[in-house]
């Protein structure tokens, strides 16, 4: 006899109601009795959230002690008070300082890295006194003009990433009177002349589709269309070369992309396209000054690298050649090299091609690790700034020099209190269901050798490559001999493109079952307690989560689904939601065969049946444009109405919030206490 059965579920715990509707499907009708929640201007729907809030809230005040404990470890390993690792642009050095105490940063600049570590720097942004009046605050875009007079700046303040874009004067320190509503993420650049400053809109779907220019001193409504993408399966970008020549819009689906180039010079010119688009092409563009360089898969699956001259950008002359495997994701020219990034065999690296074609490779040891370009603003530059960081070393900024390769660290984030060699990290490679080799990586406290409470982490989807990352909060964890796991499924990048390719549409069930066989291959190897295993990702990584505990609801003994996307058949059905046109290419769409068939044998919330289940902490967004809340909601009301066990199953919704959760690094630390607690407590 189940628990359930054993003992009723406590009168307290919240109950959704049922209201009859029924999808029409290609695999049959189905019964939905909480489709209604997708109507999230319902008083009865904001009801069921709060009262969702409310017995969360009373769970964890019942655990508050070990929260607070937890949160103040978090505190004691980070230096509230400091400055980033000055970035040289131009003439300036600008920096981003924090303060105990307060919630966001301050961003700074001066004449000279050293003042620039001063309380001598210029304050261009505090984004504490911006913040004020708000419950969210997110900083999207700060981009300086090429002359460093004006500051293009914008902010969300309700987390739903519909952005107002300002421009600071920063001779007086104030806003000009442009002010620029509803922009996206999508990027923003400016003229030579600061004149025109670009910017990108969103379409009634949240997609950003269209490129505006806006000349200073002139109200928005004169401002010109200067791209629009009519096919809604394309986002549109805007940004600018390295080189500061041209302005770069970057149109591109899942699969396909084009480009189009206007000279910064000439910021009225209409925009050159590249190259037409031709499905199943993706390429990208910059400017290496004597030539233009193209990263692309023409031809070449993990991507090769050509130039182009400048005048007839669509003539694209092979450099770097396609090698399989060796998956080339960025490029960084500088006026006499180009550093280019890759991942190869689930490890990222960058080599140098200098303009007389020598290669050199950078090294930063054996451990698993992350290496990403740092900011580096100057096209004439002596240095390549990166950012390294592994599962026991915090994040380090290294400039290297492109004469000899010689290292020297900017800094590394400081971590008080903190013995790091406490701590270890290892590769291990697992069989998958159809003989595939499929990696992870596990932390632990080096004190921790036998089998131990273990937390898997993974994302696995859109050719995402998750590098292993140091994380302070982590530590609680460990130091309590819990270890904690990062798998690298197929729908991620880190093997290559074929990794992504055999983890998406029809191959999409390989994220879940490589996430699967990894946690059994760490119970195999002795390094995980089979009975006390969790489980977390997000979004994507959510839809993981939500998944495998449906595949194999015994497999785990907590999970933690953050803002999952877990109703993927109703979802990718509608094309009137946000951005779902635009994912057909990922997921498939489900109203013909065979997706509808397909996507319905892994989709959580279809595949939600009666039986018993992990624990559950699930969160969502009120104002979330990516996941709508009304997923988690109904997954969370369907697993409480048929799991046949008593254990926790908390809904977690910020009111306020969107898709990234609370803002403000003291809000965001008590969540993960909040987040820790419960994996500790259900494990």
């Amino acid at each position: 006899m189940s628990q359930r059965a054993q003992h009723s579920v406590p009168s307290f715990e919240p109950s959704a109601e049922r209201r009859q509707h029924t999808w029409r499907r290609p695999t049959g009708d189905v019964d939905d009795p909480w489709a209604w929640m997708r109507n999230t201007s319902d008083p009865e729907f904001l009801n069921y959230l709060e009262s969702e809030n409310a017995h969360t809230h009373a769970w964890f005040t019942a655990r508050n002690e070990t929260t607070q404990a937890i949160f103040s470890e978090i505190v004691s390993r980070v230096q509230e008070t400091d400055t980033s690792a000055p970035v040289r642009y131009g003439d300036w050095w600008y920096v981003s300082r924090t303060v105990e105490g307060l919630s966001y940063q301050i961003h700074c600049r001066a004449h000279s890295a050293v003042e620039a570590n001063t309380e001598a720097a210029e304050i261009l942004l505090d984004q504490n006194a911006l913040a004020e009046g708000y419950d969210f605050f997110d900083l999207g875009a700060f981009e300086p003009d090429p002359s460093h007079r004006f500051l293009a700046w914008s902010a969300d303040v309700d987390g739903n990433e519909h952005y107002t874009l300002r421009i600071r004067d920063t001779t007086t320190g104030q806003d000009l009177a442009d002010i620029i509503p509803d922009t996206t993420w999508g990027g923003i650049a400016w003229s030579q002349d600061a004149s025109e400053l670009f910017y990108v809109v969103a379409d009634d779907t949240e997609r950003p589709f269209e490129v505006r220019r806006h000349t200073l001193g002139t109200g928005t409504q004169t401002d010109a269309v200067v791209w629009s993408e009519p096919d809604e399966r394309f986002y549109v970008g805007i940004g600018t070369t390295r080189s500061g020549r041209y302005l770069v819009i970057h149109s591109s689906s899942k699969t396909t992309s084009e480009v189009h180039l206007i000279p910064t010079d000439s910021p009225r010119s209409s925009p050159t396209c590249v190259r037409p688009r031709v499905e199943g092409v993706d390429y990208s563009v910059d400017d290496w000054g004597h030539s233009l360089v193209v990263l692309t898969n023409f031809e070449a699956e993990d991507f090769m690298v050509a130039t182009a001259p400048h005048e007839a950008p669509e003539v694209w002359t092979p450099l770097v050649p396609h090698t399989p495997g060796r998956r080339i994701t960025s490029l960084e020219p500088f006026s006499t090299t180009l550093a280019i990034h890759s991942w190869s065999n689930a490890e990222p690296t960058i080599t140098l091609l200098g303009i007389d074609g020598t290669t050199r490779v950078i090294d930063m040891g054996d451990e698993p690790h992350d290496i990403e370009f740092g900011p580096n603003e100057n096209f004439e530059c002596a240095e390549l700034r990166v950012h390294t960081q592994s599962l026991t070393r915090p994040a380090t900024v290294v400039d290297i020099s492109l004469d000899d390769l010689s290292h020297r660290v900017v800094k590394t984030t400081p971590t008080p209190g903190v013995n790091l060699d406490d701590y270890v990290a290892s590769r291990y490679w697992a069989t998958a269901d159809d003989g595939t080799k499929v990696p992870y990586d596990i932390v632990r406290r080096r004190d921790t050798t036998t089998a131990a409470p273990t937390v898997v982490y993974a994302y696995g989807s859109y050719e995402v490559s998750l590098p292993p990352w140091f994380s302070v909060a982590r530590l609680s964890l460990l130091d309590r001999g819990v270890n904690w796991m990062l798998v690298h499924p197929r729908g991620g990048g880190e093997l290559g493109r074929r990794w992504y390719l055999e983890g998406k549409l029809l191959n999409k069930r390989h994220t879940f079952t490589d996430v699967i066989a990894t946690t059994r291959d760490a119970i195999e190897r002795g390094l995980a307690d089979p009975k006390r295993i969790g489980i977390r990702g997000g979004s994507a990584g959510g839809l993981m989560v939500g998944a495998c505990v449906t595949l194999e609801p015994s497999l785990y003994t907590s999970a933690v689904a953050e803002v999952p996307f877990v109703d993927v058949v109703s979802t990718m059905s509608d094309p009137t939601l946000p951005l779902t046109v635009t994912e057909w290419d990922e997921w498939g769409d489900p109203r013909t065969e065979p997706f509808a068939t397909y996507i319905e044998s892994y989709s959580p919330y279809d595949n939600t049946a009666v039986g018993d289940y992990p624990a559950l902490l699930i969160t969502a967004g009120l104002n979330d444009p990516r996941v709508s809340v009304h997923e988690p909601a109904k997954w969370t009301a369907k697993l409480r109405a048929l799991r046949t066990n008593d254990r926790p199953l908390l809904l977690r919704t910020e009111m306020g919030a969107g898709h990234a959760g609370p803002s403000g690094r003291y809000s965001a630390w008590r969540e993960e206490a909040q987040t820790l607690t419960f994996l500790l407590d259900t494990l």
